[in-house]
């Protein structure tokens, strides 16, 4: 049932990104999101996992690349910097000051909605998930201090290592047992659903 609930409202919040670029009306998705950084307190980045029309599409490019065994890029360790997340979020607000204050209508998340597309093609979707997207460096914020995450029960685990290879945001951790960092997690509930032990619930 969660799986059939989050497909419906993946697709629906594509439909309506989609049709809100058609018309010009872009501001009214900054205040879906608004609500979802307030609600990102207390439920994760559930926006990321269930709302972003970016990684609806993104996840099934994936799927795609999976099914026929296309090989992907490594992402480049220039990318990997955490300061580069912060220049690429500084000059996407900026970009929204300069639309508003001069007025130029500039289709700033239809390109990234292309951007993340695009690199996907390549790259593993991390890539953008983790490393450039700037909703992403903010809800990763909010996203820290999240009442309720994606957990793993180290009694159950059996440190298979299925929840590190399914996740698009290379949120689980690698140590002595695996465990999810929250400001990562994207709250998608792959790893929940690729877990044999059911050691993984969102809670």
């Amino acid at each position: 049932m969660r799986k059939i609930i989050q497909t419906l409202l993946s697709v629906f919040f594509l439909i309506l990104f989609i049709m809100l670029a058609v018309i010009g009306k872009m501001q009214l998705w900054m205040g879906i999101f608004v609500v979802s950084i307030a609600l990102s307190f207390f439920l994760g980045r559930i926006y990321c996992g269930w709302i972003c029309p970016i990684n609806t599409v993104l996840k099934h490019i994936s799927w795609v690349k999976r099914k026929l065994k296309i090989p992907e890029l490594t992402i480049p360790s220039l990318f990997r910097r955490p300061w580069l997340r912060i220049l690429f979020l500084v000059l996407f607000i900026a970009t929204f000051i300069f639309t508003i204050k001069s007025g130029r209508q500039i289709p700033v998340l239809p390109i990234l909605f292309g951007v993340g597309i695009i690199l996907t093609l390549f790259f593993p979707e991390s890539f953008w998930h983790r490393w450039l997207c700037p909703y992403g460096t903010i809800l990763s914020l909010s996203g820290s201090k999240a009442k309720h995450t994606v957990y793993i029960n180290q009694e159950s685990c059996n440190n298979c290592g299925a929840c590190y290879r399914v996740c698009p945001a290379e949120a689980v951790k690698k140590n002595e047992y695996h465990s999810i960092m929250p400001r990562d997690c994207l709250v998608c509930m792959q790893c929940v659903d690729g877990c044999r032990q059911n050691a993984i619930t969102y809670r």
